[in-house]
């Protein structure tokens, strides 16, 4: 059962032209598979957004790529084309919100306040953001 499992893992990779499995053990590769719930509110190929389960604001999306990479910098090496669709899907769902601005965010390491090391872009809004953040 587990070499299936991680054929099935493998297999998605191979649109991206090289090894970018998803990770059996990464909390977003659990919820790209549908093994984890999450609150889904976008999915195409390569593209997941769920709300996120401690809003930091009235809306705050998770926007993540179907592929498993460690963080946005390694995502724009990867695919700039996913990385792009990353902030067409942002715009999409503030649209869809009415949303009157936003804010989107990558944190990159844990110094930077990442906690799991899957790619994935913050969308925030729904109310005055404060400048500078953190």
């Amino acid at each position: 059962m587990q070499e299936l499992r991680q054929f099935q893992l493998s297999a998605q990779s191979y649109r991206y032209g090289k090894d970018v499995s998803l990770d059996p053990t990464c909390l977003f590769c659990k919820i790209i598979e549908g093994h984890i719930p999450a609150d889904i509110v976008f999915r195409n190929e390569n593209v997941v957004a769920f709300n996120d389960i401690a809003p930091q604001a009235p809306t705050h999306i998770l926007i993540i790529p179907t592929l498993h990479v460690s963080n946005g910098a390694d995502l724009a090496k990867a695919s700039p084309t996913i990385t792009a669709e990353l902030f067409k899907v942002a715009e999409q769902l503030s649209n869809e919100r009415g949303l009157g601005g936003y804010r989107t965010v990558f944190n990159t390491g844990a110094e930077a306040g990442q906690s799991v090391f899957h790619a994935h872009m913050h969308l925030l809004g729904g109310r005055a953001l404060a400048w500078p953040p953190g």
